[in-house]
């Protein structure tokens, strides 16, 4: 008799993956400066720890809200007691304005249509149990963040169907390829429930054009099914084109109280804002009533602390605070961006332009053995294990193309990052070393090649020349 579930015997998670295998390699050997100075270095991890500096000033500023106090008075008991599923209104009312603000102001969101949840993991598999059932599918474009292979489909039983986008375009979305990914989940007998995007990207660290925005709400429209855009990432924008969200899009086609108002659905947090992943804090937030209730039944199993709330209501209503963090982080952001940008150029190796995100999108096509993902593989575990650094490779995304990586630059000091850049320096030189020695070892054997043939060439000309005289 079988005592455990098949949930918790099957293999589903998506654990084998290799961009959470490459996490297990670094916590057994992580780098650190003093202690190991040769383990690996983690860049897997897209954590944002630039602007903590700016948190914890203002934490040492305001020691009431760290303390649970209110006007000098502790309110440690009346947030250690029970509170609803709703969420504390003034942290709701906080985080909506806070939205606002990173979206230039362009929009406005009502607090009564945000459903709290831990994190935008539990936000993202919230919406797939409103939205579709066990067998039916969601359209993802890729590359796309490796972890929605278990957010989305582990426990809801929902299938992911990739939206194929190449280099060839930046790996931007096209109508063909929209329709393509439709008519392959049909000729599965999968019923198609939506599309959900990443904007910014991750992993591609860009931010999605108003075309592209548009052609997804056209093409939701036709086929009478929803959108999530999981706009986690919005705040990390620190170069043109600015962030447009999909809300400011259906606001410039007068689509409000349409039928596809309610079938659009935002997903955000502040992991990655406000650099503040332990917190565990995200959010849905849609225009349909039904959603929302049953999303706000289910965050039951994923709250959001009373005593977290009510610090970061503090920290959000500080509009002080809020513009100058937006603003100096963004300018953090571009300049450690450009500090890796930099590093590769100077090992020879390329990246997508981007602008947003806390990664690059990494062109190592050129370093492949073959055009395989084989090769991929081959590659990526040279630079976990040889080099030091725990990188994503782009088929642990489902690119489609071997050779890119996502590569991570705001979760380490700027001497770290440096010392990554000088071990894949080292590496490529070594690689190229290697590569010119083949080549030239080759070209010797070539050459003596050629002067046995000529000899013999000219051996058996002699012999033909000599029979014919």
């Amino acid at each position: 008799m079988k005592l455990l579930s098949r949930k918790a015997t099957c293999n589903s998670h998506g654990q084998d993956s290799s961009y959470f295998l490459g996490w297990q390699e670094y916590e057994k050997n992580p780098y650190d400066e003093v202690t190991n100075p040769t383990g690996i270095i983690q860049m897997g991890l897209a954590e944002n720890q630039l602007s903590f500096d700016l948190l914890e000033s203002w934490l040492a500023n305001n020691p009431d809200a760290a303390s649970f106090k209110r006007d000098g008075e502790s309110i440690f008991r009346e947030l250690a007691l029970f509170q609803d599923y709703h969420g504390l209104s003034a942290f709701k009312n906080a985080l909506v304005e806070f939205m606002a603000e990173i979206r230039g102001n362009k929009v406005s969101f009502d607090p009564k249509k945000l459903v709290l949840t831990a994190g935008a993991t539990s936000a993202n598999e919230t919406l797939m149990f409103c939205l579709a059932e066990p067998g039916e599918a969601f359209l993802l474009p890729t590359p796309y963040y490796p972890g929605f292979d278990r957010d989305l489909k582990w426990r809801t039983g929902v299938e992911i169907v990739p939206i194929q986008c190449t280099s060839s375009n930046d790996f931007q979305i096209t109508e063909s390829a929209l329709e393509e990914a439709y008519q392959q989940a049909q000729k599965l007998n999968l019923k198609v429930k939506g599309v959900l995007v990443t904007n910014p990207s991750n992993p591609l660290g860009t931010t999605m054009s108003r075309h592209e925005l548009n052609l997804l709400v056209n093409f939701i429209t036709v086929k009478g099914i929803h959108l999530i855009s999981d706009e986690i990432y919005s705040g990390t924008v620190f170069n043109s084109p600015g962030f447009v969200s999909i809300m400011e899009v259906l606001m410039n086609r007068n689509s409000k109280n349409t039928e596809v108002w309610n079938r659009i659905h935002i997903v955000y947090s502040l992991s990655k804002d406000l650099g503040l992943p332990g917190f565990r804090v995200g959010a849905i937030y849609s225009n349909d009533d039904t959603v929302v209730a049953a999303a706000t039944k289910m965050s039951s199993f994923g709250l959001v602390s009373s005593q977290t709330q009510y610090l970061l209501s503090a920290m959000l209503s500080d509009k002080k605070f809020t513009k100058n963090y937006i603003s100096e982080n963004q300018k953090r952001l571009e300049q450690r961006h450009e500090m890796l940008i930099k590093g590769l150029k100077n090992a020879g190796i390329g990246c997508l332009m981007s602008n947003a995100g806390l990664f690059c999108w990494v062109d190592m096509r050129h370093l492949l053995s073959s055009n395989t993902f084989e090769a991929e593989m081959e590659l990526w575990k040279k630079i976990v294990y040889n080099v030091g650094l725990n990188i994503s490779p782009g088929s642990s995304c489902h690119c489609t193309e071997p050779g890119w990586f996502r590569v991570c630059f705001a979760n380490m000091s700027e001497d770290t990052l440096n010392l990554a850049m000088q071990r894949i320096k080292s590496f490529v030189n070594s690689m190229n070393n290697n590569n010119n020695d083949q080549s030239n070892d080759k070209s010797n054997k070539n050459s003596r090649r050629g002067l046995l043939t000529k000899w013999v060439f000219q051996l058996s000309f002699d012999g033909r020349e000599a029979e014919e005289r």
